[in-house]
């Protein structure tokens, strides 16, 4: 009788089966194996995580990528002014106004990404960008640099467009 239910213990001369005892050594496997994958997938976020060194670590690294973000912010709701303001001088010589007008007209669904900077030299980042835009016919996208540099006592500016 393999299997009793009630309440009381099994007789001591009870046995399994040789088919039990084989589901007991699968069982036995399987929990082993859930433990090794448990302990294995437990590791695998220390393997993933970003290192704490490079641009990510440095103070001034939050500031720069922010003023990335607002002059691209600019850019994609094509307000030239705002997106001047964050320009440095020396970026604005390196433009004419047709160029700037140009680049801060993206079109409708316009869009980008910041990849991870690296700083270049103290106080000036370099980010990787993604420009998505739609001037004329169907979306294209253009891959970039964008250049932010400390302009003074925590101010920040765009050095070079993408």
């Amino acid at each position: 009788m393999p299997f009793r239910y009630t309440l009381q213990p099994c007789p001591p001369d009870f046995a399994l089966t040789d088919h039990g005892a084989r589901h007991n050594g699968q069982v036995r496997k399987a929990i082993v194996a859930v433990l090794f994958c448990l302990l294995w997938a437990g590791d695998l976020p220390a393997a993933h995580k970003s290192p704490k060194t490079g641009a990510g670590a440095d103070s001034e690294y939050a500031a720069a990528l922010s003023t990335a973000n607002w002059f691209l912010h600019a850019w994609q709701n094509q307000d030239q002014e705002a997106g001047l303001l964050v320009l440095t001088d020396a970026a604005k010589q390196h433009n004419t106004q047709e160029g700037l007008e140009s680049f801060f007209s993206p079109g409708k669904g316009a869009a980008y990404e910041i990849g991870h900077g690296k700083k270049l030299k103290a106080g000036r980042y370099s980010f990787p960008v993604v420009l998505y835009q739609t001037k004329s016919g169907p979306p294209t996208s253009r891959r970039s640099q964008i250049v932010v540099s400390e302009t003074g006592k925590d101010d920040w500016a765009v050095d070079k467009l993408p």
